[in-house]
């Protein structure tokens, strides 16, 4: 059995991803793929639960310490991933590594290499989307300012460090003028499904050394 293909979705803050996402899932599913959806950070957990607070302002933590509790969150859905992975599911996420990398990346005194380290071995992905947006348009959006690194100079900062990571397996959407923002339309091309199912598997941990 071939595994399923994981999909990330990445980008700054405000630029479509989740709605991206949940629409590629949509259309996958109708196309009769076998395909779920994963969100970073994951909420709903222990460790979610103490990131949510953090970036709702409710509390406050040292820069290093929440870097590896994002990094914790995603290695303890590492299992549920793979799982569906390995059983021929695609697995399509809003936000990974990459995220927890360029934002942490972005603050000062931290080192990108360090940022790195605590994903090693995590599943490679087949594909990363990056949804790149003008951060003036992401601002206007709603909600916007109402979590912690929701401001636009630091965006700038975030979005110059995904440049440092963006790899052969990206594809990059400017999506401009981002009509699909007020009309809600896939603005990701379907026929990736395609492609993915007649590609060599991935089996690459990410990071790898």
């Amino acid at each position: 059995m071939k595994r399923g293909a994981l999909i990330v979705f990445e980008g700054c803050d405000r630029s479509g991803k989740s709605t991206q996402c949940k629409l590629l899932m949509e259309s996958l599913r109708s196309k009769g793929e076998k395909v779920e959806m994963m969100r970073f950070p994951d909420r709903s957990t222990a460790i979610g639960k103490v990131i949510s607070s953090y970036l709702e302002k409710k509390s406050d933590l040292q820069d290093n310490a929440i870097h590896l509790l994002f990094s914790a969150n995603r290695w303890e859905l590492q299992p549920k991933m793979v799982k569906l992975l390995e059983s021929g599911i695609s697995v399509l996420v809003d936000r990974y590594s990459f995220s927890g990398v360029a934002f942490s990346a972005a603050k000062n005194g931290i080192d990108l290499r360090w940022c790195k380290e605590p994903e090693v071995g995590l599943p490679k992905p087949d594909l990363v989307l990056y949804l790149d947006i003008p951060s003036s348009v992401a601002a206007t959006r709603g909600q916007y300012g109402e979590e912690r690194y929701e401001k636009q100079e630091f965006q700038l900062k975030v979005a110059k460090v995904y440049e440092e990571l963006k790899e052969s397996n990206w594809k990059i959407h400017l999506l401009v003028p981002p009509t699909w923002l007020r009309t809600g339309e896939l603005a990701i091309d379907t026929t990736y499904s395609t492609k993915l199912r007649t590609r060599g598997n991935n089996d690459s941990p990410l990071y790898a050394h």
